[in-house]
């Protein structure tokens, strides 16, 4: 026999075991060939279960329920069997999540990770038939707008800052605020990490208990103290995030209201602003209106839009990207 269909028939009949139960009545073998099929995109007909089946009960404790059709496949009675790997769903699922996986996990932990991502790479190469096999080959996520390269963070303080969000601990920093070259300390109760886009931060609160981001490329030192995080009383993550704790500098949310061309119009009508984003047309017009935060991201993406978007709403908001846009043409000037 060919090394390659070797190989793909030990992959196959590893994936056959552990389907079956350790009890009556048992697997039936088209109810595992549509398992193989379904679960792992082995493509095989019921003879070949069946084969299988037969030449494993030769050297396993295996055993053909026949008190009934369809007759039922399963493990002996009292027979312990420990299968260690991965299923296949698992590698596909890490094959597909490994480089997020990579950013966010604890650096404890990533000597384990790293394992099983070859693990799951081996687990997908050992089934070259399968179709779901070469989905990671054929995909790939694309953030918008320029292709930054991450930040570079300091392992050991991403170490620091991991730990004390695991064991809750207050933690000295030593930070370096955007346009400063003066670092300061501050005296934090660690909440959550949050990785935006290619950006990770640490969400903590101050003495005052009020949470605050903090970009890990800008901790120069954490210390982990001995003292217990006490982060504020209710507080919610998904809430924070929900009412728009990542817009910075938002501390309210605006009704923004614009006239904007077609080619935008198409694309936020896809992808909208917000869950009350409406879109209409008056005198020739398109307008649009939408309760967005009140923040610099916001002032950043209108920018970006150039002649796209003209907003109309609120006042502020229009003079101040209206000064924006008039320094802009005057330094091309």
């Amino acid at each position: 026999m060919p090394k390659a269909s070797s190989e793909s028939a030990v992959v196959r009949q590893w994936e056959i075991l552990k389907l079956l139960p350790s009890e009556p009545p048992g697997l039936t073998v088209s109810a595992i060939r549509e398992h193989l099929m379904a679960d792992t995109g082995i493509e095989v007909t019921k003879r070949t279960v069946e084969r299988d089946l037969s030449d494993l009960s030769v050297v396993l404790p295996l055993c053909s329920n026949t008190k009934s059709k369809p007759y039922g496949w399963h493990w002996l009675p009292n027979a312990k069997w420990e299968f260690p790997g991965m299923t296949f769903a698992e590698a596909f699922a890490l094959g597909l999540v490994e480089d997020i996986l990579r950013a966010v996990a604890p650096p404890r932990l990533l000597g384990t990770l790293a394992r099983r991502f070859e693990l799951a790479q081996s687990k997908l190469r050992s089934l070259p038939g399968n179709r779901l096999a070469r989905w990671r080959d054929l995909v790939r996520y694309i953030p918008p707008g320029p292709a930054f390269l991450p930040p570079a963070t300091d392992k050991r303080v991403s170490a620091a800052i991991y730990q004390a969000l695991l064991e809750r601990r207050k933690t000295v920093i030593r930070y370096t605020r955007f346009g400063s070259d003066e670092t300061k300390s501050h005296t934090l109760d660690p909440i959550a990490f949050i990785q935006q886009g290619i950006r990770p931060y640490l969400l903590a609160a101050s003495a005052h208990g009020h949470p605050a981001l903090y970009a890990m490329q800008r901790i120069v030192r954490a210390e982990v103290t001995d003292q217990p995080a006490e982060p504020p009383s209710g507080f919610s993550l998904d809430r924070f995030l929900a009412e728009g704790g990542m817009s910075f500098g938002a501390e309210k949310s605006i009704k923004l209201k614009a006239r904007i061309n077609d080619e935008l119009a198409q694309i936020l009508d896809e992808t909208p602003l917000s869950g009350d984003q409406r879109i209409t047309w008056r005198g020739g017009e398109c307008l649009l209106t939408a309760t967005v935060p009140d923040s610099w991201q916001l002032v950043f993406w209108i920018l970006s839009q150039g002649p796209r978007v003209t907003v109309t709403s609120p006042v502020q908001l229009r003079k101040r990207i209206r000064a924006d846009l008039e320094a802009a043409a005057a330094s091309y000037r």
